[in-house]
């Protein structure tokens, strides 16, 4: 999930050298890493689930995370936060379809396969999105992106290989939506002349709750468990959501995925120290693959800004 919150910040984030007001670019690395901290506690939350139903979770979950983020725009606009669901045209809809769909098939993965499977997958998301900006925004895409998008493909097909179960292909194929819902958001966004999407990311939300409110069995579950989904949505998605909110403002684009792959190293590392849920050999040969690409991908661009810059 950190690739999603990333890339779909990036309207709000802008290239500043960390010379140039320094504190502001250190405040924000300091929400990018702690924002990572917080999303990585997902597989480990879901882990701790006793016998709820995925969609009974998805649904206290995703109503959580909408009054979360609506409680955020309230304090941030006051009395006008509803100026901000005002003339909802069909790209703030389809913002709103994809991240509820990308929500619910992330929670889906972690319930089939493992989390270190799940986030490593997820993780290449914003190399796939730039393929979909190539072909309906005919958006440039370099050969250094290309490349990343190469290994990252490698990666996830030596995942695919390994010895894994039918119940992990189910899981990494969840994830695989999870990133084509991610990529068609990006693209959304990027047609939209709106400020920021916000408002749509909260209405992502009821559109996850009802789409699980359909599929549940029941509103019941156990307190344990109706704890565990209110912290998948408020501690680790809420929170984690807001401080990349926060900490995409200083830093430059090119570094805020980057920042966010602590989600990725953080969450298989809970859920082995924890319940000892140790990856495959395949997966941590392909998660080199693909983290490695979106590394690549981050540095890469971060040198590409720091030339831009100096050129100006």
């Amino acid at each position: 999930m950190q690739a999603l919150k990333c890339l779909f910040l990036k309207r709000e984030c802008s290239f500043m050298p960390p010379t140039i007001a320094s504190q502001s670019y250190r405040r924000g690395v300091i929400y990018l890493v702690l924002a990572g901290v917080f999303m990585s506690s997902s597989g480990i939350l879901v882990r701790m689930i006793e016998q709820a139903d995925p969609w009974t979770i998805l649904f206290y979950r995703s109503a959580t995370f909408s009054i979360v983020v609506f409680l955020f725009m309230l304090l941030r606009s006051g009395k006008s936060v509803l100026a901000d669901f005002k003339g909802f045209g069909y790209l703030e809809w389809i913002v709103a379809l994809s991240v509820g769909l990308s929500f619910i098939a992330y929670l889906l993965s972690l319930f089939n396969t493992s989390v270190a499977n799940t986030v490593i997958i997820i993780s290449s998301g914003p190399l796939f999105a730039a393929v979909l900006g190539w072909l309906v925004l005919r958006e440039v895409v370099s050969i250094r992106t290309w490349v990343s998008i190469a290994l990252a493909i490698g990666g996830i097909f030596v995942m695919f290989t390994g010895d894994v179960s039918s119940s992990d292909i189910k899981g990494m194929g969840y994830a695989l939506i999870a990133i084509a819902a991610f990529a068609v958001m990006i693209v959304a966004i990027r047609r939209s002349t709106r400020p920021d999407m916000l408002a749509a990311t909260c209405c992502a939300g009821l559109v996850a709750a009802l789409a699980s409110a359909i599929m549940m069995p029941s509103f019941e579950l156990s307190s344990h468990d109706l704890l565990v989904a209110i912290g998948l949505g408020s501690f680790q998605i809420g929170v984690g959501f807001i401080l990349i909110t926060l900490g995409s403002r200083s830093v430059p684009s090119a570094q805020v995925p980057i920042l966010c792959l602590l989600e990725t190293a953080l969450a298989p590392l809970w859920v082995w120290l924890m319940i000892d849920e140790t990856p495959g050999s395949t997966t941590i040969l392909g998660g080199a693959l693909v983290l490695s690409a979106v590394v690549f991908q981050g540095v890469t661009g971060i040198r590409r800004r720091q030339k831009e810059n100096l050129a100006v």
